[in-house]
């Protein structure tokens, strides 16, 4: 079967009228494939936001605060679309002492487990040990919000310690010492469209 050399390699076949209409058919065929794929992509990849946070945050609080400077906003341009949310934290404690994350959407909770009696509702919580005083550790939040919004929103990550001090972008013991260690903290904000 002879190739006609057209894109796509099309083969001739005598008589048919795609090898007749070609390129009109064709062309109109890519124009409303391409046309399809721009509409189904939009929003995908293309509106993404992110903060970096290098500097350090600490807390002694049992309760909820936001850890400052860790917070993204971001405009959606549907209603109808997701965003995807992914932080990573680096954080430290010591000994028996702990420290709990979650997510907040404009200051209301949109990730973190059930109440179940008096435990801490958090997306996860890490303690570290005396014996590592020097190191830190890094802890993740991914989410699929549906923020059913075109109004610039907000997502921040909040902490609370349970005993002692909760440090975030730091090792417990903070001594200048090439073994101890300066962190740093991310979250980004990726709308998708549905």
């Amino acid at each position: 079967m002879p190739d006609t050399g057209a894109p796509w390699n099309i083969p001739y076949v005598a008589s048919t009228d795609l090898v007749s209409d070609w390129p009109a058919d064709s062309l109109a065929l890519a124009n409303a494939i391409d046309a399809g794929l721009d509409a189904a992509n939009v929003g995908i990849g293309t509106n993404v936001a992110q903060t970096v946070k290098t500097d350090t945050f600490s807390t002694t609080s049992s309760s909820f605060t936001t850890v400052t400077g860790l917070s993204v906003a971001i405009t959606p341009t549907s209603a109808t679309a997701k965003v995807l949310v992914i932080c990573q934290i680096t954080y430290s404690s010591a000994g028996s002492h702990y420290g709990s994350f979650k997510m907040t959407r404009g200051g209301t909770d949109v990730y973190r487990g059930d109440a179940a009696g008096s435990r801490t509702r958090s997306v996860f919580a890490g303690d570290g040990d005396a014996a590592f005083a020097d190191h830190a550790w890094s802890g993740a939040i991914v989410f699929l919000d549906s923020p059913a919004t075109t109004s610039s929103t907000t997502y921040q990550v909040e902490a609370a310690a349970g005993l002692g001090t909760l440090y975030v972008n730091r090792s417990f013991d903070d001594v200048d010492d090439a073994r101890f260690v300066r962190g740093a903290s991310s979250i980004t904000a990726i709308e998708v469209a549905v």
